[in-house]
């Protein structure tokens, strides 16, 4: 039977039809991409998206909400050009995580096992994880990641790939790896061709007929990103009009921080399905108030977002408003979010601090077709906790899957072999969908 299947099928060994029937059940994933904004260090729900007037001075603290052009939604005063675009976002309110300071939860939906150290249990960073399933062709990476997601230089890389391999890490454009991206003056295309076959040649003997189909895979798109323009083109921000650099931040932000979000843009549009960054926003005020950069707000909470709200208020709003000038909102979905909340009750380092909180923290959502201008879930009066239903990170990653039109009962096989669920918990946000 087996022999007359296979010849049937013009010759198909038994193999090649079990994995050609695989793909073929296998749904296909859509084109759609997701831009990943992680605030390092936990910004405060409760002086951006998730205020309580009505609190105790001690809660509200200083800022004030504003109405928005949706009636009910309301922002923080810092926020004026978030209060324009309402109809385009949606608020997640009392999103509840494990606690540890860096964003290897937000990435995977496996909590680190403390700050900055990722431990044993380890799953491939989401954007790994659409490297693997969806790839690109071409010299165009399937992950981009436009800025270091590690709080500390000694932390662990949370953008890491575990057990799906190197060749599925992201590509980090950023520095001197953006730099690389040029040839050398001195090496014209003649002599690169002849670089790369030297290589090659120096790879088969070395590997002698080993499988190195990851590392060619890596190798290969390395050459086609060097001698293609295309990843150059989308990185390269004189190709916008000033205009549109000034609406970003530039000219406005000293260190123009923005415009990686403006960078973002252009590489989705350049067909990279996921981009992450890692906006930290950071100021200078002085009067002895140091900054590293990130949103850590144990001291000075009020001082220092006086000064990076409007900044990160123009850059949101600037790429919200971006996509859906372009037509791209339906197909690009931005998520902007932290380890963890502030604590509700103002006092830590300093009096006007706020400590870590991570039993109510938001995220705003925006694109990607989902339903936007409402808020989803809620917290008490002070802002503690979840009323109702909490969220999980889990929730939103499954909601990022569904937008990338990747099925939840995927399985990756991990190095012993067993297969792996994306996630091991949380579901699509229904009222999102």
């Amino acid at each position: 039977m087996l022999q007359v299947g296979a010849l049937g099928l013009g010759g198909l060994g038994l193999t090649e039809l079990l994995r050609l029937r695989a793909l073929a059940a296998q749904p296909r994933a859509s084109q759609k991409a997701v831009i990943m904004v992680y605030l390092p260090g936990g910004a405060s729900h409760m002086d951006m998206y998730d205020m309580k007037p009505d609190a105790p001075a001690e809660y509200r603290g200083e800022f004030q909400p504003i109405a928005t052009n949706v009636p009910g939604i309301q922002v923080c005063e810092l926020m004026p050009q978030h209060a324009r675009i309402a109809d385009k976002f949606a608020i997640l309110r009392g999103l509840v995580t494990r606690g540890n300071h860096d964003p290897t939860e937000l990435l995977t939906g496996i909590p680190a096992a403390a700050s900055g150290q990722i431990g044993a249990l380890r799953r491939p960073a989401i954007g790994c994880v659409v490297s693997k399933l969806r790839g690109t062709d071409g010299p165009i990476p399937p992950y981009v990641s436009l800025s270091s997601h590690k709080l500390l230089a000694s932390y662990d890389d949370p953008e890491e790939p575990a057990y799906l391999g190197a060749m599925h890490r992201p590509i980090g454009l950023s520095g001197q790896l953006l730099k690389d991206l040029d040839l050398l003056p001195e090496v014209d295309r003649e002599r690169f061709d002849g670089r790369r076959e030297l290589l090659s040649a120096v790879e088969r003997e070395a590997f002698a007929g080993r499988a190195i189909s990851g590392l060619e895979t890596y190798t290969q798109r390395a050459f086609e990103m060097l001698t293609s323009s295309r990843v150059r083109d989308a990185l390269d921000l004189s190709r916008e009009p000033e205009a549109m650099r000034r609406r970003y931040g530039e000219g406005t932000d000293p260190r123009a921080q923005g415009l990686d979000f403006l960078r973002a843009r252009r590489l989705v549009e350049a067909g990279v399905p996921l981009v992450s960054v890692a906006a930290r926003f950071s100021v200078n005020i002085g009067g002895g108030i140091n900054d590293p950069g990130g949103w850590d707000t144990h001291g000075s909470n009020f001082k220092l977002l006086r000064a990076k709200l409007p900044i990160y208020d123009q850059a949101v709003s600037a790429l919200i408003t971006d996509l859906h000038e372009r037509g791209m909102s339906r197909d690009v979905a931005v998520v902007i979010w932290s380890e963890f909340g502030r604590k509700p009750k103002v006092g830590d380092v300093t009096p006007d601090g706020r400590g870590h909180w991570p039993s109510a923290a938001c995220a705003l959502i925006a694109g990607g077709g989902l339903r936007m201008g409402q808020t989803v879930g809620e917290t008490d009066r002070l802002g503690e906790r979840p009323r109702s239903r909490p969220y999980h990170p889990t929730d939103v990653l499954a909601t990022i899957y569904h937008v990338l039109g990747i099925d939840l009962g995927t399985t990756l096989l991990d190095h012993s072999g067993r297969p792996q669920f994306l996630l091991d918990s949380g579901d699509k946000i229904a009222e999102l969908i």
